[in-house]
């Protein structure tokens, strides 16, 4: 019988790496290291302290904390008596638009591994403040899976927000999503450089992380109307004043949302 002889992995072209910003090319003959830089896309859209103009191509969705522990009657919130709110519906939609025009979106949410021993004692005590309570990855009762535990129900997307296949999931660990998180590699390896930040609680988690996101180098602005959170209305208002003075800008969705509608990638969708 004649031996088949298939052909050598050499001889096929393919792409190593999907994501905006990044990939090889590789072929028979050689590999590629090129990556083309994305056509620039500006748009500009009215914010505080000023008007603000951003490069579409270079601008991701970062979505804080939106799971079942924070925002459902029977997560970890709620049963401490601190449930949260947020605009579900709204941000969902926003969401859907910012893949429209073509901007990556990142679901941020609390995702421990299977043990919270790397936490500090002043990363605990945030979540603890009595013997009584239910800390970070410690079981509520009746329940056998550890509080905000990757996998878990209480770590999971609420519902009513839709994570489309395209979109990016970072388990984050702390405050901040920066610390001992893939995120600030994956943002920068799409060619990222501005922020658009949504979700709960604008005091706590989007607060640090987009202090961090700034310390680092990134654009930052706080889409206000898309953000909670438990504490008091003077509290979040502070923060919002913090933004706009030290560490980025703060818009509403209606004035980001004609900017993103009337980008090239938008109307072709």
């Amino acid at each position: 019988m004649a031996e088949t002889i298939l052909p050598s992995q050499t001889d096929i072209s393919f792409r190593l790496g999907l994501s905006a910003g990044q990939g090889w090319q590789v072929g028979p003959d050689g590999i590629s290291t090129c990556r083309p830089e994305p056509a620039s896309r500006s748009a500009t859209f009215a914010a505080r302290p000023r008007a603000v103009e951003v490069d579409l191509s270079r601008t991701a969705l970062i979505a804080v904390d939106l799971q079942n522990d924070f925002l459902h009657g029977e997560g970890w919130f709620a049963r401490a008596g601190r449930q949260g709110r947020a605009p579900v519906e709204r941000i969902d939609a926003f969401a859907g638009t910012c893949r429209n025009a073509g901007l990556p979106v990142v679901w941020l949410n609390w995702g421990l591994p299977g043990t919270a021993a790397h936490l500090p004692a002043s990363t605990l005590y945030r979540g603890k403040r009595e013997a009584s309570a239910t800390g970070y990855g410690e079981p509520a009762a009746g329940r056998g899976e550890g509080t905000l535990h990757a996998g878990s129900w209480g770590a999971a997307l609420a519902e009513g927000l839709t994570r489309e296949p395209g979109d990016f999931e970072v388990h984050k660990q702390r405050f901040s999503g920066f610390p001992d998180t893939h995120l600030d590699s994956l943002l920068r390896r799409m060619g990222v450089t501005t922020l658009l930040f949504c979700g709960i609680n604008t005091d706590r988690c989007v607060f640090e992380t987009l202090t961090d996101a700034a310390a680092l180098g990134y654009d930052c602005v706080l889409v206000c109307d898309l953000c909670a959170t438990v504490s008091p209305p003077e509290i979040e208002a502070a923060v919002v004043w913090l933004v706009e003075t030290l560490h980025g800008f703060v818009a509403t969705s209606a004035d980001i949302l004609p900017a993103l509608n009337s980008s090239p990638l938008a109307k072709e969708a």
